[in-house]
């Protein structure tokens, strides 16, 4: 089983991080995800973390496509591919729009279009460093193929759909998603069969689900438990996640979060491999404090294996 987990950049320096990744990779982890906020640039990180942990994949779960342009991120994509040895998987999303209203002050319009488009643009570059596309809401073009030597295979590009345009979106024009508190239900009854349907309309290998799970492995229940409740509370202010929630059969996110022993996380990771998930990335092992991590951590190594 693939597994892997999310590593938070703004807790730690550059150099920390490349530490905790050499140590997920050496209890057995296969890759490392970093998300996209206002701080570190993710695909950087990436390829730093890549190129210093020969083996293991990397990842960005994922960029916001609003206020970016697909040359720019083909530029970086294309660059991280080439550091890591063809490791990167690139992670795309289309944002919320309270986010992407206030922060880059652009309005929050036609983002199915936009993200077909941007699809459609990325797809040509990163196959070979070239475009011509003309869309409604974007132009792509390029002089000349534009060479990046190393950058092989073309990355993977991920999703991070969940409701049903953007899975039909993802499905036909992507290599797969990367869904966040969508539990079993979720996938088992929405998420997977859209997404695949989609593919298999487009005449497109079945996608990748690159499914993420918070959880932790702890003695302290409660305290984590708590801690989830508190942390993971602004996805419930986000329309998108609230009904994935909803669709999963819980009320809050943090009723998705997989805290307990290790049989209580094993078991949950089995679920989301059970309804669908080709790949599973722990998210939110930091909840509890360092002893607890490492527990996980030796946890999903196992798991990995299996």
């Amino acid at each position: 089983m693939t597994v892997g987990v999310t590593l938070d950049p703004a807790a730690t320096t550059i150099d920390d991080t490349v530490r905790l990744a050499r140590e997920a990779h050496e209890v057995g982890l296969r890759s490392v995800w970093f998300g996209q906020a206002a701080g570190h640039d993710s695909p950087s990180l990436a390829a730093i973390v890549g190129r210093e942990v020969p083996g293991l994949h990397v990842g960005t779960a994922a960029i916001p496509i609003f206020g970016r342009h697909p040359l720019l991120v083909a530029g970086q994509a294309r660059t991280a591919q080439a550091a890591t040895g063809g490791r990167y998987h690139l992670g795309l999303a289309l944002g919320a729009p309270k986010l992407i209203e206030a922060g880059f002050g652009i309005r929050y319009e036609r983002p199915i279009a936009l993200l077909r488009e941007f699809l459609t643009a990325l797809r040509q570059l990163t196959q070979d460093g070239s475009a011509d596309f003309h869309g409604e809401l974007l132009t792509a073009t390029t002089p000349r193929p534009a060479a990046v030597p190393g950058a092989e295979p073309p990355v993977p590009l991920l999703v991070a759909a969940m409701a049903p345009q953007s899975l039909r979106a993802s499905g036909e024009l992507a290599d797969g998603i990367i869904p966040l508190l969508a539990g079993p239900r979720a996938l088992a009854e929405h998420i997977v069969p859209a997404v695949t349907a989609a593919a298999e309309a487009a005449g497109r290998p079945a996608p990748r689900i690159v499914a993420c799970l918070p959880g932790v492995v702890t003695a302290d229940v409660e305290a984590v438990r708590e801690n989830a409740v508190r942390t993971l509370a602004f996805y419930e202010s986000i329309p998108s996640y609230q009904r994935v929630i909803g669709l999963s059969g819980a009320t809050r996110a943090a009723d998705l979060a997989a805290v307990g022993d290790e049989e209580t996380l094993a078991a949950e990771v089995r679920r989301y491999r059970e309804a669908g998930a080709t790949e599973v990335v722990v998210t939110a092992t930091d909840l509890g404090d360092e002893a607890d991590r490492r527990r996980t951590w030796k946890l999903l190594g196992e798991l990995a294996d299996d």
